[in-house]
């Protein structure tokens, strides 16, 4: 199965970086080809500096060794050795008006000190973080999400919306990171769902990316904005990168496996603000964003 999903993910970190770059017209992918010294490596490639993305990342990785202690004692193991595999990507548009979007979906592997595997699982997601809220935006990445879903079991749309609105919460701030979309993880071989099962629906979620997203960068890109817009943009940025230095697992475990720094922390936006104390105005495009994120909302 890892060299199946393996496959996979090169050649879909091959189809989407050749569409971004299609759709930004200007920039293309810079990769870099990196290796690390317990065993295993990557291929990140990086976007910057483009006529629509300012920033942005896909990278895929293959690595093992012997899981860290930290690691250890989380799963609640001993003597433990892991394969781990994933594509995982971050878009930050220059317009406030087309949203940043993450993806990740990955493939774990834990084995015994004989070498023998003990445990497999699937993860993975898509969530959308907007600016400003143009509903019919979330309807749609919403929907392509359903879709994907629908086809592998009709219970997991609304299971894995729920745990992506619960993950994406930044409990410091009490709001969501953004709109939302699927998060799902540990998904395990069960009299149900076979692992080839899981491999079978996780592609189909990685294989719909592009429709739930780039229908939305077309249609946002040529909006004009304002400074104040982009300071907006700015402002809630510091959001997004509270969340992935505080919470996000997929962070915590790179760093805690001495993963790439580089290629980790490429979901981190170039241009951020924090202001003190900084509130939306009443009545605003802004509060009404954020009345969105406190509360998130069923799409579809």
């Amino acid at each position: 199965m890892k060299e199946r999903f393996h496959n996979y993910i090169k050649t879909l970190q091959n189809t989407i970086t050749a569409k971004l770059e299609e759709v930004d017209g200007e920039a293309n992918f810079r990769e870099d080809i990196w290796e690390r010294p317990e065993g295993g490596g990557g291929r990140s490639r990086i976007i910057e500096n483009g006529k629509i993305f300012e920033k942005g990342g896909v990278n895929i990785s293959a690595v093992h060794g012997e899981l860290p202690k930290s690691m250890q004692a989380y799963f609640g193991v001993e003597d433990a050795d892991f394969f781990a595999c994933g594509l995982s990507l971050v878009l930050h548009p220059k317009s406030p008006m087309v949203p940043t979007v993450h993806a990740n979906w990955r493939y774990f592997e834990m084995y015994d000190k004989h070498g023998n595997l003990v445990d497999q699982w699937f993860g993975g997601g898509q969530d959308l973080t907007p600016y400003y809220l143009f509903e019919e935006d979330a309807v749609h990445f919403h929907s392509v999400c359903k879709t994907a879903c629908d086809l592998h079991h009709p219970d997991f749309y609304t299971l894995y919306k729920k745990k992506c609105d619960d993950y994406f919460w930044n409990e410091h701030r009490n709001e969501s990171r953004g709109i939302g979309g699927l998060f799902f993880d540990y998904c395990k071989a069960t009299d149900e769902m076979a692992i080839t099962d899981w491999y079978n629906f996780v592609t189909e979620v990685g294989n719909s990316f592009l429709n739930s997203y780039i229908p939305i960068v077309l249609k946002r890109k040529n909006i004009n904005f304002t400074a104040d817009q982009r300071d907006w943009q700015e402002i809630r940025r510091g959001r997004y990168v509270e969340f992935n230095l505080v919470h996000d697992k997929g962070t915590l475990f790179g760093l805690k496996t001495n993963g790439r720094i580089e290629s980790i922390l490429m979901s981190l936006p170039p241009f951020v603000q924090w202001r003190y104390d900084h509130r939306a105005t009443a009545g605003s495009e802004e509060e009404r964003l954020l009345d969105v994120l406190k509360t998130p909302r069923e799409w579809v």
